[in-house]
């Protein structure tokens, strides 16, 4: 059996303690195969890593060794991913955005500034990929049954009834009085799509404040936000591999972080299977089927919540829909990995990703 040794806080803090259980934790960090992207291997002796579980995923983070003083701080990190898991989930009876999708079709609901700065960013990414990313899809996922990772196949009137409730046209935002409110009744919301990046961007608000720098936070293997310099690389990068969709013991490129952040988004992790055919679980929230003709969408920006949520959006609207973006945005950079005719062939779309942000594997062609 597993051995598992556990600490006080007081005695994590006072730093023997931190080290050593940070450590073992590194060294039992293990990545599931079926993710889309990987970290890349580093020495346990340069760096530490801790981690824990909130929002159905494990987020982890990764520093110098140099700086295990600041172990409490990163402690401190993951208790701030929990508010935030807190405030933004709606697997609960109680949290704000239960009791905006409870009150907000009947009046405003009022909203602290951190939560209202998130309504606003999603009402602009819906606007800008013309509603290929959109927080009122929980209908959408309810009749599919991808809301409790219970697949089913929904009929026609159903998906018609669910897109009919759907819609962040139908968010109301008041900046003055700081409130949401719903235009229609059977609206709700949820942040399945940008959550995790809203949290590592809280958390690195936090960190910024107490003038930590140099790390690597993972949300799940779908979230990464990297700060600073990674000391122990030459490049001083954060490195991060890039999956193949049909062969997951390969890679296909590698991105070089610092002081930006990467989203992914694909449909072979979860997915529904009938009479052979898969429906994977990102749906599209303009026609309410499951979106197809990717892979896996990557997406590196300014912000982690940008990046998931345009990852999400990329995946659902293609290569029309990433040239798009990335034409009118010069620090938003996209790797799309998509089918070919050959079922065994891939072909690789990038935008606005320069030397100096990928590698990409030389046994692939890359469209740019």
């Amino acid at each position: 059996m597993e051995e598992h040794h556990h600490h006080s806080r007081r005695s994590f803090l006072q730093g023997k303690a931190a080290a050593e259980t940070l450590a073992k934790q590194a060294l039992e960090w293990l990545e599931s195969k079926t993710a889309l992207i990987d970290r890349l291997p580093s020495d346990p002796a340069l760096h530490v890593r801790a981690s824990r579980r909130a929002m159905a995923c494990e987020f982890a983070v990764q520093y110098h060794r140099a700086d295990r003083q600041a172990a409490g701080d990163f402690l401190d990190a993951f208790d701030m991913i929990e508010a935030v898991e807190d405030e933004l989930t709606i697997y609960r009876d109680v949290s704000s955005v239960v009791e905006i999708n409870r009150h907000a079709a009947e009046s405003p609901v009022e909203v602290n500034g951190e939560l209202f700065g998130l309504l606003e960013l999603s009402l602009n990414l819906f606007q800008a990929t013309k509603g290929a990313f959109d927080i009122t899809s929980t209908p959408l996922s309810r009749v599919w049954g991808f809301l409790k990772r219970a697949g089913r196949l929904p009929d026609e009137l159903e998906i018609t009834e669910a897109l009919s409730c759907m819609g962040s046209d139908q968010l109301e935002l008041s900046s003055q009085d700081q409130t949401i409110r719903f235009l229609q009744p059977g609206i709700e919301i949820n942040f399945n799509s940008i959550g995790k990046g809203h949290a590592l961007d809280r958390v690195a608000e936090q960190l910024d404040e107490k003038g930590i720098g140099d790390y690597l936070w993972h949300g799940g293997s779908s979230s990464i936000l990297a700060r600073g310099r990674n000391r122990a690389s030459l490049d001083e990068c954060w490195s991060i591999g890039l999956r193949h969709p049909l062969q997951p013991e390969c890679r296909i490129a590698e991105f070089h972080l610092r002081n930006r952040s990467l989203g992914t988004a694909g449909g072979a992790t979860q997915f529904l299977e009938i009479d052979g055919k898969k429906y994977g679980h990102i749906l599209d929230p303009r026609t309410g089927w499951p979106a197809t003709g990717t892979y896996t969408s990557t997406v590196l920006a300014p912000t982690a919540a940008e990046a998931d949520a345009l990852a999400t959006a990329f995946y659902v609207s293609g290569v029309e829909g990433a040239a798009d973006i990335c034409s009118n945005r010069p620090d938003v950079g996209a790797v799309l990995v998509c089918p070919t005719e050959n079922d065994a062939k891939i072909r690789i779309h990038a935008y606005n990703m320069h030397s100096e942000d990928w590698t990409p594997s030389q046994d692939w062609q890359v469209s740019i």
